[in-house]
């Protein structure tokens, strides 16, 4: 669930102030609802989407996740580290024709990575690849809107890079557009672990996360529950449990 007033980019700064640091000490789930538009609906409801996509739907909750974002047509987003295009897809019918996104994908992984995402991103006219070291990427023009979903924390494993987080949390801030905003969904980790679980359990604390991008400069915007799992007790490999993780829903925001 989420807190529908906080879902707009025209939020006064007090406003915003107000709930970043409410947000920040208590890291309490809001709990209202949000409209789903109809943008969302319709991508979602895409038949052309994979019916691998379509089967974990229930679990991933992506009108949910989308409506919560405040994605809209015409936007440009960076997806960062799209994988299986899961996301990819649906970000594009709903930015639409008007719309573009950069899929960033990451050379670290090998070439199989990156041509999976080639084959998920053929036909989508208003998609394009680009390809970075992990941790890295280029973008030809500012946006607005910086995603990643369930791969935040990989940022944090050292086999794959040894990542500078201020850095990279810099460069995503000044790649949007002033108002812009940066959704992370990731797989919680327990309070107090940080990063601790990254490279083995890949989940991180939900805490370090807002630390680490606040100290970019951005302002927490929001959040939602809607992929809480309270069966989930954070000590199983996320890979065991097919999206049915504790996930968390952040949404910052470029002042």
């Amino acid at each position: 669930m989420v807190r529908a007033s906080f879902g707009c980019r025209h939020m006064t700064t007090r406003s915003l102030l107000a709930f970043a640091s409410f947000a920040v000490l208590s890291l309490a789930p809001l709990a209202a609802s949000v409209a789903m538009p109809a943008g969302v609906t319709k991508a979602v409801a895409d038949p052309t989407r994979p019916a691998a996509d379509k089967k974990v739907d229930a679990v991933r909750k992506p009108g949910e996740v989308l409506a919560f974002s405040g994605v809209r047509a015409g936007d440009s987003v960076a997806e960062y580290l799209p994988g299986g295009g899961y996301y990819t897809r649906t970000l594009s019918d709903v930015v639409g024709p008007a719309g573009k996104i950069y899929a960033l994908e990451t050379s670290t992984w090998g070439n199989d990575n990156v041509e999976g995402t080639k084959k998920t991103i053929a036909g989508l006219k208003n998609v394009t690849l680009h390809v970075s070291p992990l941790g890295q990427f280029n973008l030809p023009a500012k946006v607005d809107v910086f995603w990643t979903t369930d791969n935040y924390h990989d940022l944090h494993v050292p086999k794959y890079a040894n990542v500078d987080m201020a850095a990279f949390n810099k460069h995503v801030f000044d790649s949007l557009k002033p108002g812009g905003l940066y959704i992370i969904v990731d797989h919680a980790a327990a309070a107090g672990t940080g990063t601790k679980d990254s490279p083995t359990l890949h989940r991180i604390e939900k805490k370090t996360v807002i630390d680490e991008v606040t100290a970019a400069g951005f302002k927490l915007a929001g959040e939602s529950d809607a992929l809480h799992n309270t069966t989930d007790d954070h000590t199983k490999k996320v890979f065991d449990l097919h999206y049915k993780t504790d996930q968390f829903i952040l949404k910052f925001k470029k002042p």
